[in-house]
């Protein structure tokens, strides 16, 4: 397994975040936002986003997996809920990566079955290549070409999650 050198440095990825949250905080102002982190992923992005929003929030999270070392399995597993009233609310699902979007799109389903009053999705990182299903995102970090990444949160085999910069992942044969 090869780590390679910073395909997205620290300071572009703080410089993006405080971007983000700016926008967040404009569009949210005076609202009742709920802002849901999809774990284990995103759990980086999403302390350093809500950190850096400047609105009033709740936090909340769910533990979602599609996921096996780095194939999708193609099905959606939820290993932990939303606690939070979502009916009334306005919703910011917060997710790490979008990939295929067949998670994504599986959750923000669930949600809007619950009568938020509005869902809005911010993810860090887009990989619009891979999508296999239509997946409405309102907030990117960055799109990305069809590479698999590891750092900020994101892992391969729940490895590298700590690392402070995103890289290329390679397996070696």
């Amino acid at each position: 397994m090869v780590v390679g050198k910073p395909f997205l440095t620290v300071e572009q990825i703080q410089r993006r975040v405080n971007e983000l949250a700016g926008s967040i905080s404009a569009d949210y102002e005076g609202k009742n936002l709920l802002a849901v982190g999809i774990l284990k992923g995103a759990f980086i992005f999403y302390s350093d986003l809500v950190r850096a929003i400047q609105t009033p929030l709740s936090v909340d999270f769910l533990i979602a997996s599609s996921y096996l070392k780095d194939n999708s399995t193609g099905q959606v597993r939820i290993h932990y809920d939303i606690r939070e009233e979502v009916a009334d609310r306005d919703v910011l699902l917060v997710e790490d990566i979008v990939d295929t979007g067949v998670t994504l799109n599986y959750l923000r389903e669930r949600i809007l079955m619950q009568g938020p009053k509005s869902l809005r999705i911010c993810t860090f990182l887009d990989k619009k290549e891979r999508r296999e299903v239509d997946v409405p995102i309102d907030y990117i970090g960055y799109e990305i070409p069809n590479e698999f990444v590891v750092g900020y949160g994101l892992d391969y085999d729940n490895r590298f999650r700590n690392l402070p910069y995103i890289s290329v992942f390679k397996k070696r044969t």
